[in-house]
Parts: structure tokens; C-alpha cells; sequence
């Protein structure tokens, strides 16, 4: 009788090193500010620190807006640990919790709340076309990553997921945008009322501000598979 030789065991890939990302603390410094600055008159139910006016034809308007906040900062700071090599790496079982987290408790009622907040929207028809197709697309490629994960396919479940986290930050380019357009496209420029300048600001802020991320995210992840097949 002949002794069988098993095959060798191929070698670990090498550890992803913290470093090697160094737009990851950047990024968690400004999401935890953001957080930090949005969050306190919402988390609160302070009406009074409301920064969206809430319109007459739909009461309950700031609580569904405040909870909207909350879960959505939830969404986040999970998102920061979620998109960090190294934690995946090197803490895979706390990465599954925190997805559940990210998921459950951040997407999903942030997203499903974002639907009635965006229908509600007093900046318009623009902004409200633009909103809803946000909470869609937000709900649809986070659940989409989660089903891939389910499945184990977790280059589909990663793709997924960079979309969703270009979604989830696309709050803090909306806020740069309507900034930038405060700016530059002063009342008097839009010609009309203050009410239709700050409908056309809000209009141009919510568009830019996920349509241009998640189209970033788009060539990355083209370019990476690109490269990946050269």
C-alpha cells in the first residue's frame, strides 16, 4: 500500500495593512462630524433645531425626518468600519455583525423613511423625483449585497456594497453642492421668488450630490475589474 501525498496548502494571502488605506481615517473623521453636527436636534426631537422647513400638507413631517436622521447615522459610522480592509480582514465575525447593524438598523429604516421624507419634500417636484429615486436605489443595492452575502458570493456581495456606500455618504456631497451653490447661484441669479431659488438650489444639491458618487463608484469598480483581467 502506497502513502498518499496531499496536496500542499496553498499560502495566506498576505494581510491587508491599515495603512494601506489612508483615506479611511479622513473619511470616519468627516462622517463622525457630520454625525457630530446634524444629529443633536434630531436625536432630541427638537423641532426648533429642524433644518428642513416642514410643509403644511403632511403633519407628522419632523418625526419621520428625525428618526430618518438617526437610523441613517446609524448607516454611516457602521459604513466606515464596513468599507476598512483591515477590519474585514482581520475581524471578519464583528464585520458580519456590523453589516447586520449597517443593514437592519441603518439602511433599511433610513431608507424605507427616506421614501415618505423624500415624497414630502418642500423643495419641490425636482427634489422630490430625486429623493425617492435615492431611498430606491439606497434600499435596492443594500439589499442586493445582503442577499449576495447570504449566498456567498462575495465579489458580488462587495460590489453591491461599494454602491451602497457611495449612497450613504452621497448626504455629505449633497451638502457640499448645496453649499457651492449658495455660493455661486446667488436669489437674484435664479431670477422668480426666494422660494423658487431655494427649490432650484435644493434640486441641484440632491441630484449632484448621489448621482455623481455613485457614478464614481461605478468606474472604480469597472476599473478595478479591468485591471484584475489584464
Amino acid at each position: 500500500m502506497t502513502d498518499t501525498v496531499s496536496p500542499p496548502t496553498p499560502p495566506a494571502p498576505p494581510r491587508m495593512r491599515w495603512w494601506r488605506r489612508p483615506w479611511i481615517a479622513p473619511l470616519a473623521v468627516v462622517a463622525v462630524a457630520f454625525v457630530a453636527f446634524s444629529l443633536p436636534p434630531y436625536a432630541t426631537f427638537d423641532e426648533a433645531g429642524s433644518r428642513v422647513p416642514a410643509p403644511d400638507f403632511f403633519p407628522p413631517h419632523f418625526p419621520v425626518l428625525a428618526l430618518h436622521v438617526i437610523f441613517g447615522s446609524i448607516a454611516m459610522i457602521t459604513c466606515c468600519l464596513q468599507i476598512w480592509p483591515w477590519f474585514r480582514g482581520r475581524h471578519p465575525v464583528a464585520h458580519r455583525y456590523a453589516g447586520r447593524v449597517y443593514v437592519l438598523a441603518g439602511v433599511l429604516p433610513a431608507g424605507l423613511l427616506g421614501l415618505v421624507v423624500g415624497a414630502a419634500t418642500p423643495f419641490g417636484h425636482v427634489a422630490r423625483a430625486g429623493n425617492v429615486l435615492l431611498a430606491l436605489l439606497w434600499l435596492g443595492c443594500t439589499l442586493a449585497g445582503w442577499r449576495m452575502a447570504r449566498r456567498r458570493r462575495f465579489a458580488d456581495h462587495r460590489r453591491w456594497m461599494i454602491r451602497s456606500f457611495a449612497l450613504t455618504m452621497s448626504i455629505i456631497t449633497n451638502r457640499i453642492w448645496g453649499a457651492l451653490a449658495v455660493i455661486f447661484l446667488p436669489p437674484d441669479s435664479l431670477g422668480g421668488t426666494p422660494e423658487h431659488a431655494a427649490q432650484t438650489v435644493a434640486g441641484l444639491s440632491i441630484w449632484m450630490g448621489w448621482v455623481l458618487p455613485l457614478l464614481a463608484a461605478e468606474w472604480w469598480l469597472e476599473r478595478t475589474a479591468a485591471r484584475r483581467r489584464r
